[in-house]
């Protein structure tokens, strides 16, 4: 996602579509030395129920959570060597009153784009707030163009669903991320590059943007 941002000029946070159990939304992996090699930390929700869109969801703050993840953090990077500034992002997301998943990923997001100085010259936006009604590759088109993109970047998981000849015909250039999973110094042994972004702030503190700086591939280039 900030490999996504960093590229982007705009960049639109889907928050009003379903939530998908076992996806990322609500959950990220910090590297440890147990067994796995990771741990999850994973926000706890209440009134889960299909179709349910992610702005909806509400965490469930009945459970105490983030004194959980405080202390997975402070053990997993107890050596690292900027883990006080990591820390201190995540107290300061913590003392704020956050009730849905989709306000604590923007903050959690902001936070971090801040860290890095990620933002300058980009705008943000919240699907939710756009206004353009539709679904799948039309709504998307349809974003991308009142907002007068030339350019859609996206993931990967859009080539399983994407009309790219919509977009194609339309004068905007669909693009997929060349993901460059740079290495950079991590604890413990093997390098793991689908972690919290909290990781590269523990292990490399500011200095960690330098890594941030994936490219992009032309979609018939991704799909061949």
């Amino acid at each position: 996602m900030f490999e996504q941002i960093n590229l982007c000029d705009a960049y639109v946070n889907y928050d009003d579509v379903q939530f998908s159990k076992g996806s990322f939304t609500n959950r990220v992996q910090v590297k440890t030395n147990s067994l796995e090699g990771f741990k999850w930390l994973t926000v706890p929700l209440k009134n889960l129920k299909l179709g349910v869109l992610i702005n909806e969801l509400e965490i469930n703050n009945q459970k105490n959570w983030q004194n959980q993840h405080l202390e997975i953090l402070k053990q997993a990077y107890k050596n690292a060597p900027y883990a006080k500034e990591m820390l201190e992002l995540v107290t300061n997301l913590f003392d704020l009153s956050l009730t849905t998943i989709s306000e604590l990923s923007m903050k959690s997001m902001g936070l971090s784009i801040h860290y890095f100085d990620l933002a300058e010259y980009k705008t943000f936006y919240t699907a939710s707030k756009v206004g353009i009604e539709g679904s799948s590759s039309e709504r998307v088109y349809r974003i991308v163009k009142h907002l007068n993109g030339t350019h859609y970047i996206t993931g990967h998981g859009a080539k399983n669903y994407l009309d790219h000849s919509l977009f194609e015909k339309n004068g905007i250039r669909v693009e997929y991320m060349n993901y460059l999973r740079l290495p950079y110094p991590q604890q413990f042994s093997g390098f793991n590059p689908h972690v919290s972004i909290l990781d590269l702030i523990a292990n490399t503190g500011k200095q960690g943007k330098a890594y941030i700086k994936s490219s992009t591939i032309y979609w018939k280039e991704f799909l061949a």
